[in-house]
């Protein structure tokens, strides 16, 4: 039997996954999706890896429940195998509320791919996270990225207008949208449907697909018309798909390095930099820059927790240990942010001690920001108290800090980012 991952150094990983042995790729992203042992070091050398090798393109796809996602990327797929490139996708499937568990249904799906070694599909549970995506989705990334995949396809949950976490993870992102969809084209249009560089009606040729695209076209408009905002630099094109037959593929696929290779916004981005492109069009949109990520409670038991918080409707959707944090948390989704339950698992930890000073309550907050590399330095020239001697890299490959209450109003702030965002200002 050969060696797991986790029992070879970084370099030799890296060589057998530039090789294309898809098993190697399996076990590294499972690694990073579990943190475990030697999980950061594999990050960094495939981030290093990556920094000197054509980047892959990054696509990400989102949308309503049922708007055929799955089909559309399919098509994608073949498309981009007819032109030689290698493929990876990344399809984010919604994990139960009650029990954790995920169907993980897109890999059944695309089982027409399976003797297709220049296809890798890989399934990843939400595990609770918001915004459409698991929270191991950039660490997963960044392995296919490091294996030479020309392309990389992201498939998010499905969840509705707060799926906006793929504009900081992908290249280009592309919504789809469905006929039928009436006045939810409005109720969308503060959440994904600001995130699009390219629509996608899918199932065009039923009834009420002229009236979606008349509502975007509308959107666009008064967007366009707002005081003081000018033309935009890019105007996502609308196109028309049946995915089930494979109609407006080619039109899409045109679309899509359009955008990569638009120099209309940013001078001189090519094919593959689609990302910075998207940073110079993201920086107008100051309400994509931050959000609220979660609050942490600490708690002596997260089981007699629990009792309370289901008999406010409130079941924990992921549990997991962090070892090098001595803390046991539970993560309780609610509405677009989660409660964590932090449990200590020594007298001695940070936790433990908070507990034994305070007792239980409030710990920190925790907000989700973009490019925290940059705000962690800016932070430290200008003198404010942090809680953190450096950025730390935690489970999934995601990147935190903490502020001083004596820097934020009394409260212990966690600036939580991930690995897409310091790519992203690379």
């Amino acid at each position: 039997m050969t060696d797991g991952p986790t029992s070879r150094p970084p370099a030799e990983l890296l060589a057998a996954l530039r090789s294309g042995d898809l098993r190697t790729l399996a076990r590294a992203i499972s690694m990073a999706e579990d943190g475990a042992d030697g999980a950061v070091d594999l990050l960094q050398a495939c981030r290093a890896a990556a920094a000197n090798q054509t980047r892959a393109l990054r696509i990400g796809v989102t949308g309503p429940p049922g708007a055929g996602k799955s089909t559309l990327v399919d098509r994608l797929i073949r498309a981009f195998r007819q032109e030689g490139k290698t493929v990876a996708v990344l399809a984010v499937d919604p994990s139960s509320p009650y029990t954790g568990g995920a169907l993980l249904g897109d890999r059944i799906r695309m089982q027409s791919f399976a003797a297709d070694e220049g296809v890798y599909i890989r399934s990843m549970a939400s595990r609770g996270a918001s915004g459409g995506l698991a929270a191991s989705a950039s660490a997963a990334c960044a392995v296919m990225a490091a294996a030479g995949r020309d392309v990389i396809l992201i498939e998010t949950v499905g969840a509705g207008q707060t799926e906006v976490e793929i504009a900081a993870l992908a290249d280009v992102v592309v919504v789809v949208l469905v006929p039928g969809m009436g006045d939810e084209v409005q109720s969308l249009k503060a959440g994904i449907l600001e995130i699009a560089d390219i629509f996608a009606i899918n199932k065009a040729d039923l009834d009420g697909a002229g009236r979606v695209e008349a509502e975007i076209l509308a959107m666009q408009s008064l967007s366009a018309a707002q005081p003081g905002q000018g033309t935009p630099p890019w105007l996502p094109p609308i196109v028309r798909t049946v995915a089930t037959t494979g109609e407006g593929v080619a039109e899409l696929m045109k679309q899509i390095e359009r955008f990569a290779r638009s120099s209309e916004t940013a001078e001189g981005i090519g094919i593959g930099n689609g990302r910075d492109l998207r940073a110079a069009l993201r920086s107008q949109q100051p309400g994509l820059q931050s959000k609220l990520d979660h609050i942490g409670i600490a708690v002596r038991s997260i089981a007699d927790a629990r009792t309370f918080y289901a008999s406010l409707g409130l079941a924990i959707a992921h549990e997991e240990t962090v070892e090098h944090e001595q803390v046991k948390t539970a993560m309780l989704p609610l509405g677009e942010t989660r409660l964590e339950l932090l449990e200590p698992t020594t007298e001695d930890s940070t936790i433990g001690r908070f507990l034994a000073r305070r007792g239980e309550g409030l710990h920190h907050i925790a907000i989700r920001l973009r490019d925290i590399e940059a705000l962690f330095d800016r932070l430290r020239a200008q003198g404010v108290r942090l809680a953190s001697e450096r950025v730390r890299t935690g489970a999934g490959g995601h990147r935190y800090f903490f502020i001083h209450p004596e820097s934020a109003g009394g409260v212990l702030l966690e600036i939580v980012g991930d690995s897409a965002n310091s790519e992203a200002a690379e």
